[in-house]
């Protein structure tokens, strides 16, 4: 049974209807990107899930429980972490303070992220401890803002457009870093348009166009087909 589920999941703002009959699913341990360009819905899907815009139709469930239509404070509880795309670290805290801000007991059949956990993932935030995050790069911040989501040691990783904005030192360390989380067993669900960054981290991908996912495989099943990067992935 896939970890995290998604059937006919619809979503609206307003009246305008913004989600389609989306259909996904992410494993235990399994990397899973959400492709597309700028505005297909993939930020809005994970609001989805995470229940930051609340389904106006479909199921979403993860580990066979049902939480479409819970509040996004109790779909964190019962195992989701979120990485939105602003990062929205604490910038008045040190790098302790919000690690220990995001800080939840740990989870039955997972290993828990303790604090030498994650300054061995992280060894750049190891060595700032006490620095405020107003005073951290962008690089820095984002490896911050994905620390203190796992701090909440969830069984699944939401993360929106992670590698944007990042120089590609950055994002090979991230990409390392994402190969890491899985291999403790936390699932990881990823919105990006980096395609080259897809390649290193999942291992299948959808593709989105106006809120409906159009095709579905692994990445070098997307990648032998041409045609499909120009009509959905060029800009």
């Amino acid at each position: 049974m896939a970890r995290l589920e998604a059937a006919a999941l619809e979503a609206r703002y307003g009246r305008a209807q913004v989600l389609f009959g989306v259909e996904l699913a992410v494993g235990a341990g399994e990397a899973v990107v959400l492709l597309g360009r700028n505005g297909a819905g993939k930020s809005t899907t994970l609001k989805a899930l995470m229940g930051l815009v609340p389904p106006s139709g479909g199921e979403v469930r993860l580990d066979g429980l049902r939480i479409d239509g819970l509040e996004a404070f109790e779909i964190a509880r019962l195992g989701i972490g979120y990485v939105p795309e602003e990062r929205r670290i604490f910038s008045g805290l040190t790098v302790i303070e919000n690690l220990e801000a995001g800080r939840r007991p740990p989870r039955a059949g997972l290993p828990e992220w303790t604090q030498q956990a994650l300054f061995e993932l992280f060894p750049a935030l190891g060595a700032m401890q006490g620095r405020l995050a107003e005073r951290m790069s962008g690089g820095e911040q984002q490896m911050l803002s994905i620390a203190r989501t796992l701090a909440g040691n969830p069984a699944l990783l939401l993360l929106d457009e992670p590698s944007e904005g990042l120089s590609p030192i950055v994002v090979q360390q991230l990409a390392w870093m994402v190969a890491k989380i899985r291999e403790r067993g936390t699932g990881v669900l990823l919105c990006e348009q980096n395609l080259a960054f897809a390649r290193r981290v999942a291992d299948r991908a959808y593709v989105m166009e106006r809120g409906t996912i159009v095709r579905a495989g692994t990445l070098a099943e997307l990648d032998a087909d041409p045609g499909l990067r120009e009509e959905y992935l060029s800009v």
